[in-house]
């Protein structure tokens, strides 16, 4: 069990450490001088990652449900 917790941390360390240096880069492109974009743009974007990231953490939080044996609740 110990092995399975040390590569869990070790692989998502550095998956997340991946995506925050990504969403840096994103930022990047915020440099009106360089780049041009509309607040729709943003709004597809950040609703992409948002929608991403929230089906990540559903995963997560279905494979805990699935050991508690909870399937329904009304609170998020």
């Amino acid at each position: 069990m110990k092995d399975k917790r040390e590569a869990f941390i070790r692989v998502a360390e550095a998956r997340t450490q991946k995506i925050i240096d990504m969403l840096r880069l994103l930022g990047n492109c915020s440099n009106r001088s360089n780049y041009d974009y509309t607040e729709e743009d943003i709004d597809l974007m950040f609703g992409a990652i948002a929608q991403a990231l929230k089906g990540a953490k559903d995963l997560y939080t279905q494979e805990l449900n699935k050991q508690t044996g909870k399937t329904f609740t009304f609170k998020k």
